[in-house]
């Protein structure tokens, strides 16, 4: 019996899962209760995107080992990426109780905590793994990542170095490297494309090595190969992703229906604090740029990319659906109580808002919870961001996510999806007129200083000239802008799908369709 087991461990790691699964149906035929029978069962679901047969056989082997950390801990990833943080923080604190000093274990756990938008525990974790395997190439490129999202741009650059050296054609630490620097000659161009051509048909690392492509390519303003490159990046991550656009339709539907203006006045007494900023909007239409205004005034902190007041609304509702999006969410949420919702997110939020007396929370797709915030946290401000609907459309586009924004990586998805946020930001801006406040990316980097002035008198703030000059801020930034927002404001970004206009026919095409006008920005 334990060489079936090996064997099928082995046929895993070769790729070859019809055999492992016929391995595990043997051993399961002879002893159901089999512990590490019903993990080899999860852990093939895994490498087959079968998430509900992933948890249930995870669920099997925590049953029969109540103490079986690894069970534990991808549970709380599968928890996570499901939406459901309430059985998420379950599974972490039992992972963390009965982690046997497996390193592997420990670099989960610092995924999970990532999936929580606290980076700086899945630092510690991350640590831990690599003081017990300080040479694991997974285990490195996911410190470079780490350091990436902290802002930490020479520490990443440095172990990339390290993990590129031991595996040159390692597909994550390329895309890594890619994004930590911009690219001023071809040299690193001629190895993607190498390695491009050498991998083949493995659709993860084509969608890395792609993205890196395309990215360095429209660096050096190789505009033509540069789309080919993307467009290939993005055909290659959608082939590995479950992506049900039905589910996310009705609940934008349910959330229009259900959050009126009528909704908000009831049981109106939220949490008073005063001290959030939620800087809002799609990613990559200069979140990050307005968030790096506000926070160079020296009353603001700036908390990063918080994934909290989601997780809170979750958490408080028990959302349990097999779907990460469906119409009960908006129906379960409409119940919280508001003060409540307020309080958890403040105590959720204590060790990352810092000891000014505001701080931003730039996580971009809050949009969906505007009325939530306004009834949780009637004394926070509320920033929306403004864009060219090709632009933004396009930027997501380019851009690969980690395990966000699944709409992106087809053109007409995009398009759609842009149209549902589109027309519920209009919906909301009817029902909750002068609520929040709409600043337009174009017109913000075009000239600063206006925009800069008005956006701080929005928040009740005195003005600083330093709110001008967020460039020269050393603080840590979270998202895909790292680099960018190191430089003065500028427009080159400013109606660059134009270069890839003709490219770009089906996702103007789609948007039109959906009655969201393109303009001429």
């Amino acid at each position: 019996m334990q060489d079936t087991l090996r064997e099928g461990f082995s046929l895993l790691a070769r790729g070859r899962t019809d055999e492992a699964s016929d391995c595990c149906k043997r051993l399961l035929g002879a002893k159901p209760d089999l512990v590490e029978a019903h993990f080899l069962v999860g852990l093939i679901a895994l490498e087959l995107k079968q998430t509900g047969t992933a948890i249930s056989a995870f669920g099997s082997v925590t049953e029969l080992k109540r103490d079986h950390g690894a069970a534990w801990a991808q549970l709380a990833r599968l928890f996570m990426l499901a939406g459901q943080p309430s059985r998420a923080d379950t599974a972490l604190n039992k992972a963390v109780k009965n982690n046997d000093g497996n390193p592997v274990i420990f670099d989960l756990i610092a995924a999970v905590y990532g999936l929580l938008g606290d980076q700086q525990e899945a630092a510690v974790w991350i640590g831990k793994a690599l003081q017990k395997e300080p040479a694991s190439v997974p285990f490195l490129v996911n410190q470079a990542n780490n350091h990436m999202f902290l802002g930490n741009l020479d520490a990443a650059e440095e172990l990339l170095s390290k993990v590129l050296a031991a595996q040159p054609g390692n597909p994550n630490a390329n895309w890594i490297l890619s994004n930590v620097r911009k690219a001023t000659d071809r040299d690193h161009v001629e190895k993607l494309e190498e390695l491009v051509q050498r991998e083949g048909r493995n659709p993860r690392a084509l969608a890395f090595l792609n993205y890196a492509l395309g990215k360095e390519l429209e660096d050096l303003e190789d505009w033509d190969k540069a789309f080919e490159a993307f467009a290939r990046g993005a055909a290659a991550r959608r082939n590995t992703i479950e992506f049900d656009e039905k589910p996310e339709i009705e609940m934008y539907e349910a959330f229009g229906e259900t959050f009126t203006a009528e909704w908000l006045q009831q049981n109106a007494t939220g949490h008073d604090d005063r001290s959030p900023i939620f800087v809002i909007g799609q990613p990559r239409t200069g979140t990050t740029l307005v968030e790096r205004i506000i926070t160079s005034h020296s009353e603001v902190h700036s908390a990063g990319e918080l994934k909290q007041f989601g997780i809170a609304v979750r958490r408080l509702s028990d959302y349990r659906e097999p779907k990460r999006y469906s119409a009960k969410l908006a129906h379960y949420a409409a119940k919280i109580d508001g003060k409540r919702l307020g309080k958890a997110y403040m105590v959720t939020t204590a060790k990352m808002r810092g000891s000014l007396p505001r701080f931003v929370d730039k996580l971009p797709p809050n949009y969906l919870y505007v009325p939530l915030i306004l009834k949780a946290l009637p004394n926070a401000k509320i920033v929306h961001l403004t864009r060219n609907p090709m632009d933004a459309c396009f930027s997501s586009f380019k851009q690969l996510f980690a395990d966000a924004y699944k709409h992106s990586y087809d053109q007409a998805e995009m398009a759609r999806h842009h149209a549902r946020y589109y027309h519920l930001m209009a919906l909301w801006r009817e029902r909750f007129a002068g609520r929040f406040f709409d600043i337009s990316y174009e017109d913000t980097a075009r000239d600063i200083e206006p925009n800069a002035r008005a956006l701080i008198e929005f928040l009740e703030l005195p003005w600083e000239d330093a709110c001008l000059h967020f460039h020269k801020q050393d603080s840590a930034v979270t998202t895909a802008s790292a680099v960018q927002v190191r430089q003065p404001a500028h427009t080159r970004s400013i109606g660059r799908w134009r270069r890839y206009e003709k490219q770009l026919g089906l996702m103007r095409d789609t948007l039109e369709e959906h009655d969201v006008p393109v303009g001429d920005y």
